[in-house]
Formats: structure tokens, sequence, C-alpha cells
């Protein structure tokens, strides 16, 4: 009788639907969130930065982490040649806003040219499909400060003015570096700007 319920439960896992990542074709989930420019706080909101064309939402594991900090940094050195392809950039994170506030100002990093947002319930992440990982007790980040969240899967997102996934970038299935999305996203938002 055991085994047949063991079989019974086994079965029923296995048939239950796995999250798949999100894919191109597939329509953005939509997102509002608090989020930092410059170290100044405001409501961002994708749908509304949609409206002004391809916007780029790009997930990332923590602020003042390594590969983090460099992805920021390239961000913010392209953001003109962004701005020209008529894309907004916005990255996401589980960071506090407060964290957030520091790192969207610090010249090293976001250098106050594009917002980051807080994700601190990871609900726009899982709205994405995408994984998280329990931060180690005791990890700090650069500047020797406690790491208090969960690291979020870095993922970027290139998405059409009609909500639609128009490219999906992913460190892990695309063995991309932090800055390598950075110029994929880039390459993709100028390819639409010129057709």
């Amino acid at each position: 009788m055991k085994k047949l319920i063991l079989g019974l439960a086994l079965s029923a896992v296995v048939s239950l639907p796995v999250l798949a990542a999100l894919k191109v074709g597939d329509k953005a989930p939509d997102f509002s969130a608090h989020a930092s420019l410059a170290g100044k706080e405001f409501n961002f909101s994708l749908q509304d930065a949609l409206k002004k064309g391809p916007v780029v939402v790009y997930f990332y594991p923590s602020a003042y982490t390594k590969g983090c900090d460099l992805e920021a940094h390239t961000f913010a050195q392209m953001k003109d040649k962004f701005d020209a392809a008529g894309a907004t950039i916005i990255g996401v994170s589980a960071d506090s806003i407060e964290r957030l506030n520091q790192f969207s100002a610090d010249p090293e990093y976001c250098a106050g040219k594009f917002p980051v947002a807080s994700d601190a319930n990871r609900q726009i992440a899982a709205s994405y499909n995408l994984a998280t990982t329990a931060v180690k007790p005791g990890q700090t980040d650069v500047r020797g400060t406690a790491i208090d969240h969960d690291f979020i899967e870095r993922a970027t997102f290139v998405i059409g003015k009609d909500h639609k996934i128009i490219a999906t970038l992913s460190s892990k299935e695309d063995n991309l570096s932090p800055d390598g999305h950075v110029e994929k996203s880039l390459a993709i938002v100028q390819q639409l700007a010129s057709k």
C-alpha cells in the first residue's frame, strides 16, 4: 500500500508543469516598482516606459558585487547609445531601495544615468520565471557591507513597444559575461532602430 501511495505521489509531482523561462514572442509581464535614479526615488512603470520605445529590463544579483558593478558601469557608459536607439534601461534586483539610492548615484556604477528598481519580495523576478539563490551567511559586498537579500539570476529581456519579448539573454544559457549582456542588448535595440 505504501508503494502504491508513493507511486501515485511521485507521478503527480512528475506531471506538474515546470515553469519555463520566458522566451522570444511571449508577452512581458507588466510591473511597477520603487526605483532610484541618481539617488532620487520614484515609481517606475514598464507600461509607461514602453510608450517611448523598447525597454531593456536587466535583472542582476546584487548592487556592489563584482559582476553587477561591471554591468551597471557598462550600461552607464553606453547609455547615450541606448538613448540614440530610443531604448529605456531599467535594472532590477532584490536590493532595498536605500541600497539602490547609493548605487544609482555612485559615479563608479550607475552614475545617475539610468534607474534601478527594488524587487525586494522578488515578485517581478518570479513573474519573469527567474530563479533566486539564497545569500550565504555573512556574505558581504565589495564595500564590506552585509548583503541581506537573495540573489536574482542574471538575465536581460529586450521588450518591444507591443509588450512582446524581442530577446532574452541569460548568463546561464548563453554563457554571457555581465558586460556581454550590455553589448548584446545594445546591438538588438540598435538593429530595431535601424528598421
